[in-house]
């Protein structure tokens, strides 16, 4: 099969792994698909939690409907006081995917700063689509400002990253609790963002690249919006490059591959919060296709990519503060 996105366009050292990717992830172009890929994630994942870095608990918390959010709250081993707080968001293309995926993520962070980490298993699109998978995020956030006392977190440094679909929610939150005024964010790391539904772009259109691409998008739209899709109407807080006011949103740590159907996207968005007055630590790398870091962690340009995200971490540990609303 010729691709669009061919071998002789992706890193020598992410060629193989993207054409095991291909043979194997076919799927996530239907509603039915995710379901099973999701029941499969659970019983390979659910409660195995295993690390030399972190403990982790679960804790649920009550939705207004009746029903509980389960979220899990990893902490170091030798836990530490004063630390900054992480909301930490997994991708899945709005539908599928579940915390204990990130683990990785989690606890790179953790050994980084001795941060606790709250992950919540949000509402997927094919069981409810927009928005509860916004609203789960919110509610996890204001359980770890609450909880930051018991947390050992500093309710001045509570940060929110994620990556694909976690890293469009993690700049929807930005956008939603800038607005709502009831909980300050200190920094943002939105990693190769899913943020256009409007997949209009020049990295996207005809996109076939590995992992992730245009048809695969487009369902996930399609599930994630449900009526919404395709209309003008469509909320920044449910697609954030939409948003036309960037201003006032907590500094940002961003990365992408170039021929992931995201590139564009990602960088149009931290130029605008750039140019909106915001503090942007972005890098884009060449012949990188969607989650190449953490498909291909050995490769090179997935040690060069975590290492720069890991480095602003650190400076962002030291240096951006958020104060709390006082009234709230």
């Amino acid at each position: 099969m010729a691709y669009l996105i061919g071998r002789k366009y992706i890193h020598p050292q992410l060629r193989l792994r993207g054409s095991l990717m291909r043979a194997v992830m076919p799927g996530m172009r239907s509603v039915r698909s995710c379901r099973v890929m999701n029941r499969m994630q659970a019983a390979l994942m659910a409660g195995h939690w295993k690390s030399d870095i972190s403990d982790c608990r679960e804790v649920s918390i009550p939705r207004t409907d009746g029903s509980f959010l389960r979220m899990l709250v990893c902490t170091p081993k030798v836990r530490k006081d004063g630390v900054p707080g992480l909301l930490w968001i997994h991708g899945g293309g709005y539908s599928v995917g579940m915390p204990e995926q990130d683990k990785a993520f989690i606890d790179r962070f953790i050994q980084a700063s001795g941060c606790a980490v709250v992950a919540p298993d949000y509402t997927l699109s094919t069981v409810k689509p927009y928005p509860a998978a916004l609203n789960d995020c919110y509610q996890a956030l204001l359980w770890m400002k609450g909880h930051a006392a018991e947390l050992g977190v500093r309710d001045d440094q509570l940060f929110v990253g994620g990556d694909s679909a976690g890293g469009g929610l993690t700049a929807a939150l930005c956008l939603y609790a800038r607005d709502k005024g009831e909980v300050a964010i200190a920094l943002q790391m939105p990693l190769y963002p899913m943020i256009d539904d409007r997949m209009d772009t020049p990295s996207m259109r005809g996109n076939d690249a590995p992992v992730w691409n245009e048809a695969k998008n487009r369902a996930g739209w399609k599930a994630y919006l449900g009526p919404l899709y395709g209309s003008a109407t469509v909320p920044a807080y449910a697609a954030p490059a939409r948003a036309e006011n960037l201003t006032g949103l907590p500094p940002a740590i961003s990365f992408v591959g170039m021929i992931d159907p995201f590139f564009s996207e990602t960088l149009d968005y931290m130029e605008r919060l750039r140019k909106a007055g915001g503090q942007v630590w972005f890098r884009a790398y060449p012949g990188c296709y969607h989650a190449f870091e953490f498909m291909v962690p050995k490769s090179q340009p997935a040690k060069n990519a975590n290492a720069f995200l890991m480095d602003k971490f650190s400076f962002a540990v030291k240096h951006y503060f958020a104060p709390q609303p006082e009234n709230t």
